[in-house]
């Protein structure tokens, strides 16, 4: 699992053009998925082969400049409190503003690797600038320019080591089943109505990350554990904002789990939040399964379901094969039937298909449709394979793939989806060259 650096700071000293400094190098090549630019905020990277996920904490920064500053401390306190290391980002032109002396009052009582950045430092003259910034009491900064990215070498470098290892136990493999949501959607409630009051099947491995708690469920003839990012009550004096806050946990959850269910709460929608979770593990190629939490305080009429749940399938496009249980979790309404569905997509999604049944199903689809000529050019597949990977991924292999374009790749993940039940999972298609 993959550690969090949040990126904090006041606004305007170019922490957004640092985070997408390190998230472009990696995000292009592995996810060209379009549609998927929705949470801006969060994005994950790599620096000498260590995985690592990003937050920009600027980005979730809104209103007017008496506003920040409350707003500012308010984030500082929860990169803090969740993330693993902290870049405090400052900025050379302005010298050391009584802003930045607030956050380093914060970070100083950090017992987590806290890094200072200082920006726009493109010259001999402001690298001498710099130096003001060992009065807040940080120790050494590193001079660094985000928009040519001098310097950003040796601040990563310095990050990486200070990095926790990994040192999650190996146990054996239980699929992992993580309830995320926004707050107060009904996680909590949902995971003590299905671990109901038999508390001896439970057994909580604590410590698999600091926030969430992993519960062995075994009932009804499932195994599996439960990662509860709710688990955990939010600190009291953090009165936080709300997205930032959930994004920050999910981030944790959705990272080691099989599926995710995301819990949303009928009367609020498939809001804004809930949509960045739902981008968020689609991402990460977890399988999905959507819970519509207190149905039963919605006034209901003979459509109702079925428009509430054309609702949702329109926010999610492209990716709309995505199961959505109506549940209560106050009268134990489908709380059974949503564990069943979760299931069946952890086994759509570790599905391994046979390249002789891939290609007898597949190539007369392709033969039939083939890929639309380009510039006279025609395409040709001649063979596809499931690749090696923990998610489905499949490699369809042509002469041209760089003229194989996005609406046809969405039209052979259908036919799969349609062929192979792959119902609950991001399904990846790459064209290599023959």
């Amino acid at each position: 699992m993959s550690s969090i650096v949040a990126i904090v700071g006041r606004p305007n000293v170019g922490k957004s053009t640092f985070f997408n400094r390190l998230i472009q190098r990696r995000e292009a090549i592995v996810d060209s998925v379009s549609g998927v630019t929705r949470d801006r905020h969060y994005g994950k990277t790599d620096w000498n082969g260590r995985y690592f996920s990003v937050i920009d904490t600027g980005g979730y920064i809104l209103g007017s400049d008496d506003v920040f500053e409350a707003e500012i401390d308010k984030q500082v306190e929860l990169a803090i409190g969740e993330a693993d290391a902290i870049i405090f980002m400052v900025d050379v032109e302005t010298g050391v503003t009584p802003m930045d002396e607030d956050v380093a009052q914060l970070l100083r009582k950090v017992n987590k690797p806290v890094f200072l950045a200082v920006n726009k430092v493109d010259n001999g003259k402001r690298l001498e600038n710099a130096v003001e910034f060992y009065s807040l009491g940080l120790g050494e900064y590193f001079p660094i320019a985000s928009t040519s990215g001098s310097g950003t070498g040796e601040l990563l470098d310095a990050l990486v080591e200070a990095l926790p290892e990994d040192t999650r136990p190996e146990e054996a493999e239980l699929p992992r089943f993580a309830v995320v949501g926004r707050p107060n959607a009904g996680k909590s409630s949902f995971i003590n109505a299905l671990i109901g009051e038999d508390r001896y099947i439970v057994t909580d491995i604590a410590g698999t990350t600091r926030d969430s708690i992993d519960t062995k469920y075994n009932r009804f003839g499932f195994e599996f554990n439960l990662v509860d990012t709710a688990g955990i009550r939010r600190k009291s004096k953090v009165k936080e904002d709300l997205e930032f806050y959930s994004v920050m946990r999910s981030v944790r959850a959705i990272e080691h789990c099989d599926v995710c269910l995301i819990v949303m709460d009928a009367t609020r929608g498939f809001d804004g939040q809930v949509q960045n979770i739902f981008w968020l593990a689609q991402r990460n190629r977890k399988g999905i399964v959507i819970l519509v939490n207190k149905w039963d305080l919605l006034e209901k009429e003979t459509n109702t379901m079925k428009e509430y749940e054309a609702k949702i399938r329109l926010e999610m496009e492209p990716f709309t094969d995505v199961p959505i249980v109506f549940i209560s979790v106050l009268t134990k309404q489908r709380i059974f039937k949503a564990i069943e569905t979760a299931v069946e997509v952890y086994k759509n999604r570790s599905k391994k298909i046979k390249t002789s049944e891939l290609n007898e199903v597949m190539l007369p689809i392709m033969e039939s449709y083939p890929p639309p000529a380009y510039k006279g050019k025609y395409v040709k597949i001649k063979f596809c394979m499931q690749l090696p990977t923990p998610q489905p991924q499949f490699a369809f292999f042509c002469n041209l793939p760089q003229y194989v374009k996005d609406p046809y790749k969405r039209f052979l993940e259908n036919k799969l989806r349609e062929k192979f039940d792959f119902t609950g999972v991001p399904v990846s298609v790459y064209f290599r060259k023959k």
